[in-house]
């Protein structure tokens, strides 16, 4: 977490040990600065002697006097060391596509920067500061999304990256998008030249699938707060029972997210006139949609949970090669560049969160169909025939959850060889970080049409209150969204609401309520 020093300026002390997830999320959103503590400077130092001492002796070391993947077994020559990290930070910056949106940038600057800090790495303290005081100063390497196959790390991202340290390649520096060169001199900062094993350091690595899912893990932990607030909001448009979330039925199957999720819909419909309204009348049981809803968000909390620990791992975690170990004089080559770690998770998330998206479609399902919602009125409108209500917004969430089963295939089963076939497994985690993102931005989506639609539920309903939490979410929407109707342009409701998923402002208002969710 940030502290204070020098100039009551608060920074994330980045030692390569206790970075956490909401940290990078802290650095990558808000813009909070860093600074590295002079403990990781002396160890950085350390291992730098090291290298320093293999070139002394002319030994053969992977990556510092011989060359890469497959041209490892040729030798570089003492005067050549300097031009065999430049050539490979230029070589390896093939990316293609949109360039990745600055938060992700920051949050693989940030990432880097923590690794290399660890001091296995055998790079200079001088160039981890300039990486340093870019982040700090705000410039940003434009850094192309596609091209990284996930097992000799990042290589094409991380090394568009590096491009910037040396002045080539581009930069965004206050909102203008320079050359490498003019975007450190408009910063007031000085282009480095590598020295040996240094490009190495900088592209070997899995912070871009790493940036990828830390910011994906803080959008998701929200947005499972969102599908309980919305789901408890639906309950109530439906009228719905609340007896399945009682505490004693989940304390049968004690499952940490389900319980979890189990006591937020209880919070939420807390103190309802429009369930007591209802209690004796003659509906045995609510759709599994409803009636299931501790026990599917629970499973995507739990999986939550685990990948949430995985990243903690990996972000503190060495992912150069080779490694150099000061203490010993020795340089070992291994595989922590490896993405594996990672892409399974990054699926498992994609497939975790699409579930999300998938069961509020059918709620919203429940709620526009007049064989399926208790007595609301077609496609929630007075008019139906002259007015489609809301009719289509359950379209466009029935083709994002469709589209959400395409993105939810892994990419981790796949691997194609590459280098020659040295590189003969690869993790293409990247791959499954940035399909992750679109299955986010999807959910975030239908879970606005749920929310956008239980609010109407709720207006048709005779004037009885919902729940305190249900009433706070209500009164939230309204301000964003106003009771349909007659038939508008929905498009534009759908994405204010979404921003104030995205923003966490929803969640902060049903919170203000009945206090934070769990």
């Amino acid at each position: 977490m940030p502290e204070t020093i020098g100039s009551n300026v608060a920074r994330i002390p980045v030692n390569g040990r206790d970075l956490s997830i909401f940290d990078v999320h802290l650095v990558a959103r808000r813009r909070v600065p860093v600074h590295v503590p002079s403990s990781c400077v002396a160890a950085m130092k350390r291992s730098r002697a090291v290298v320093d001492k293999m070139l002394a002796e002319d030994r053969v070391v992977y990556g510092i006097t011989t060359g890469f993947g497959f041209m490892k077994d040729r030798k570089i020559e003492h005067h050549e060391v300097a031009a065999l990290q430049r050539n490979l930070v230029m070589s390896h910056a093939a990316g293609v596509g949109v360039p990745f949106s600055t938060p992700i940038v920051r949050a693989m600057m940030l990432l880097r920067i923590n690794a290399l800090v660890k001091g296995f790495s055998g790079i200079r303290p001088e160039v981890v500061e300039l990486l340093t005081e870019m982040l700090n100063r705000g410039v940003h390497p434009v850094i192309p999304c596609q091209g990284s196959v996930g097992a000799s790390g990042d290589l094409a991202p991380l090394s568009h990256l590096a491009l910037v340290l040396i002045g080539m390649g581009k930069a965004e520096y206050r909102g203008m998008v320079l050359s490498g060169a003019d975007a450190l001199e408009a910063a007031e900062l000085k282009p480095i030249e590598l020295a040996a094993k240094e490009g190495l350091a900088l592209v070997n690595g899995t912070q871009a699938m790493g940036a990828l899912g830390c910011l994906a893990l803080e959008q998701a932990r929200n947005l499972a707060k969102v599908a309980d607030i919305a789901c408890a909001a639906t309950v109530e448009a439906l009228l719905g029972s609340q007896a399945p979330f009682q505490s004693a039925v989940h304390l049968l199957r004690p499952h940490v997210g389900q319980m979890a999720s189990a006591r937020n819909l209880t919070r939420l419909v807390a103190g309802s006139e429009m369930m007591q309204s209802h209690k004796d009348c003659g509906q045995v049981q609510d759709g599994y949609s409803l009636r299931c809803a501790p026990q599917v968000h629970g499973a995507t909390r739990d999986a939550l949970t685990f990948a949430r620990g995985v990243f903690q791992i990996e972000i503190n975690s060495v992912t150069d090669n080779p490694l150099i170990f000061a203490d010993r004089e020795d340089a070992i080559s291994a595989g922590h560049f490896h993405g594996q770690p990672l892409a399974l998770p990054l699926d498992f998330l994609a497939i975790a969160i699409s579930e999300l998206a998938n069961i509020s479609e059918r709620r919203v399902e429940r709620m526009v169909n007049p064989a399926l919602s208790n007595g609301l009125p077609t496609f929630l409108t007075t008019k139906p025939g002259l007015n489609s209500g809301l009719m289509v917004a359950q379209y466009t969430a029935a083709a994002l959850v469709s589209e959400n089963k395409v993105h939810a295939h892994p990419a981790s089963v796949d691997s194609i060889p590459t280098s020659a076939g040295q590189e003969d497994h690869v993790s293409m985690g990247t791959t499954a970080g940035r399909k992750l993102g679109v299955v986010l931005e999807n959910a975030m989506n239908v879970l606005a049409i749920e929310l956008m639609c239980a609010a109407q539920g709720i207006d048709l309903r005779p004037k009885m209150a919902p729940g305190k939490g249900v009433a706070a979410a209500h009164r939230f929407v309204r301000t964003v969204v106003p009771y349909l109707d007659d038939d508008r342009v929905l498009s534009d409701d759908i994405r204010r609401l979404r921003e104030t998923i995205e923003d966490g402002s929803l969640v902060a208002a049903v919170e203000e309520a009945v206090g934070p969710l769990e």
